[in-house]
This record gives structure tokens, C-alpha cells and sequence, in this order.
């Protein structure tokens, strides 16, 4: 069945629910069901003293360079005095907030989570560019009393490096693992069980500890909100690109169920209209997940120092020219022949779908052409991050 047969049991048996549940001719109800997610709001708080990097830190999760119009101002001097939202510039309701400095002589943890409003937050990020102090220790301390999860992150590690460098015999995983123990020393003389500490660079997100440390928030997350901060990130590895491929892979049959049932309504064209309004909407959210909008490449571009005309030339997908309504009814139109060879298939898995021969094809066609437009782009979002570490080999 190619494209059709990565359908999990579980995954059958959830369009099954569905199905019963369901009045496959109410499509508005469906769209709405199916787009959930896209209304999740994520609130992400970065905190620590003045000049640790936190602005630095808040642009580079983002994907966004440090001169752009809506970057966080960073500097020596502390430039937050007011917590700051900046929403993602794709996935707006992912909100990264720039909390003011907590080094202040006079600093109180309780006062300071009543002025930056504690509640609204999913989780904080303490950030120290040199050790740990007391003041971050009392910030942790009083974020796990309210019961939410927060996590050390050593910033600016590219200048340890850089420093270590001009020593002989110099081994960069020993330095690395004295930086480490150093801050998980000071936070434990602090009264901090076993305390975990990520080593990070704003300038270089995709080295050091970023990927565990996007790994442990994934795994902590309720579910609902995980696979929002996974499409928000920067593909700086391939593991990210497969998991970004994997979450939206997921959302598919969603998708392609809305359009079967929207062919089972009577009315001439709505089908049609309907399918190319799902396709245009979902590959474009492809598209922009897998940084291979202009916007994204630039940034990439600018970050390694390859030539923007390279990053797009390693494309190949024909998606990468254009994402509108004429492009997609011509892709419909190709792969309209898949679906009416697997309708068979969904006949028998899909007794409701099955039983209404236009739902089934809908249902095959929207399926295939969104796996299919899925597994180009992710191969080229990965063509042109190798082709982007290139530059830094």
C-alpha cells in the first residue's frame, strides 16, 4: 500500500472512534476539531541576572538573528525592566518572554514572580553566564514550591571555548565536563538536589547541550503542548527535522478523514473546494516548519555564512516555487489515480468511509498527496541543513 500501509493500529482505531461519533457531513464541527492545536498557547519564561544572555537566548529560540526589527535588545547593561513578550514569528501563540534581571541587591523570589506574573507560564529558563548564585537557587527554589519545572542553563559557552583554545593540550569534552560540575557544585553548596545543567550557546544552538535540553522539555510536556514547541524550533539537527516529520505525519489522517467526509455531502464542488482549502493550509504549515521559507533561509544564511542562493539550490521539491490553489488542483488532479487504486483498501479497514465510495477516494487522495508533499519537504529542509553545515566542517 506504499504511502498508505505506516497507519498503526492504534491510529486505525481512532478514525474508527471517530467515525461513530461523527456526522461525516458536518464539516464545519470537523475543521474545527482537526485544528485544535493550532490554538494552543505556549508561555516560555527566560530569567536570570543582567548579562547573563537572555535576549540572546530568547532571539536564537525564536530562529531569529539579533538585528531584526522584532529581536529582544540585548547589551552589557541590563535592557529589560519589564517582563517583554516576543511570540515566535511562525507560531505566534508560542510566547518567549524576557523577564527583567534578578541580580539586584534588594531581589526578593516572591515579589519578583508577583511583578513578571508567575501563572502565565508553562516553564522557566534560569540562566547564569558564569556560576550559579543565590539568587537563581532562590528563583528555583520558589518556582518548584508553585510546582512548575524550570532548567539551569549555562549560556555562552562558545567564549569558554574560544578562551580554553589558546591552552596547550586543550580537550574540549574535559572542558565542557569542568564547566558542568562547576555550576552542578555551586548549585548543590546551595541546598539544590541534584541539580541538572545544560551548556549553551546562543550563537551556536545546535552544538553543546541544546539537544538535550529540547529533549527534556519535549518528554516533560503534556502531549497537547509538545508537538507546538517541537514545530517552533529551529532545525538545527536532523533529529529535530525527523521529529517535526513525525509529529505532522501523525496529524494526517485528521486530515484526509475531514476531507472523505466533506465528499459525502451532496453538494457540487464542495469537495473539491474543501480538499484544496486542507492541502493549501497544511503544506504551507509544512513548509514553514521545515524552515524553507525565505525569512528562515536568510536567517540561516547570515548565521552560517553561506550564500542564500546555495541553501535554495538544494531544493527540489516544486512546492519550493510556489504553494497556492492552481498548483494543488493540479496536484489533486494527479493524485486522484492513487486514490481510487487503494479505495478497496479503505473499504475494508473503513466500513464508514468504504461504504460511500467518494469518501473513500477523498480519503485516499488527501492522504496521499499530503504524505507524499510531507516526505519531499522534509527531504529538502534536510538538504539544506547538511548543506549549511558545510560551511562550519
Amino acid at each position: 500500500m506504499g504511502d498508505f500501509d505506516v497507519i498503526e493500529e492504534e491510529e486505525m482505531k481512532e478514525i474508527r472512534e471517530t467515525l461513530k461519533r461523527s456526522n461525516l457531513a458536518s464539516s464545519d464541527e470537523k475543521i474545527q476539531d482537526t485544528n485544535q492545536l493550532d490554538h494552543v498557547t505556549f508561555n516560555i519564561a527566560v530569567t536570570g541576572e543582567s548579562g547573563s544572555g537572555k535576549s540572546a537566548f530568547v532571539n536564537a529560540f525564536r530562529g531569529i538573528g539579533h538585528d531584526e526589527t522584532n529581536s529582544a535588545p540585548s547589551g552589557v547593561v541590563e535592557t529589560t525592566m519589564e517582563p517583554k513578550c516576543y511570540p515566535h514569528p511562525k507560531y505566534p501563540d508560542v510566547q518567549v518572554w524576557d523577564l527583567p534581571g534578578i541580580g539586584t541587591p534588594n531581589f526578593r523570589a516572591d515579589e519578583y514572580f508577583q511583578k513578571v506574573g508567575f501563572a502565565r507560564y508553562d516553564f522557566f529558563i534560569i540562566i547564569a553566564s558564569e556560576r550559579f548564585k543565590v539568587s537563581n537557587v532562590e528563583l528555583a527554589r520558589e518556582i518548584q514550591k508553585m510546582k512548575k519545572r524550570f532548567y539551569f542553563v549555562r549560556s555562552k559557552i562558545d567564549d569558554n571555548i574560544r578562551a580554553e583554545k589558546r591552552k596547550k593540550n586543550f580537550d574540549q569534552d574535559k572542558t565542557l565536563n569542568q564547566i558542568r560540575e562547576d555550576c552542578i557544585k555551586g548549585l548543590q553548596r546551595n541546598g539544590v538536589e541534584s541539580p541538572v545543567v545544560f551548556l549553551i550557546s546562543s550563537f551556536d544552538l545546535g552544538y553543546y547541550d541544546f539537544p538535550l535540553l529540547e529533549q527534556t522539555m519535549e518528554r516533560e510536556l503534556p502531549k497537547h503542548k509538545r508537538n507546538i514547541l517541537l514545530l517552533s524550533l529551529p532545525n538545527l539537527m536532523l533529529e529535530i527535522i525527523n521529529k517535526k516529520k513525525k509529529a505532522l505525519q501523525a496529524g494526517i489522517w485528521k486530515k484526509a478523514l475531514l476531507s472523505g467526509g466533506v465528499a459525502t455531502v451532496p453538494i457540487p464542488g464542495l469537495s473539491v473546494a474543501v480538499d484544496v482549502t486542507i492541502l493549501v493550509k497544511e503544506i504551507t504549515r509544512y513548509y514553514q516548519a521545515f524552515g524553507l521559507d525565505d525569512e528562515s533561509l536568510q536567517n540561516l544564511s547570515a548565521r552560517t555564512e553561506v550564500p542564500l542562493e546555495e541553501l535554495k539550490a538544494v531544493r527540489k521539491s516544486p512546492l519550493n516555487k510556489e504553494i497556492s490553489a492552481d498548483v494543488i488542483i493540479k496536484l489533486l488532479t494527479k493524485a486522484a489515480g492513487a486514490g481510487l487504486m487503494v479505495i478497496g483498501y479503505w473499504m475494508s479497514t473503513i466500513p464508514v468511509l468504504g461504504s460511500i465510495p467518494a469518501g473513500g477516494i477523498s480519503y485516499a487522495t488527501t492522504y496521499h498527496m499530503l504524505k507524499s508533499c510531507l516526505n519531499e519537504l522534509a527531504d529538502d529542509s534536510q538538504n539544506v541543513l547538511m548543506r549549511a553545515l558545510q560551511s562550519e566542517v
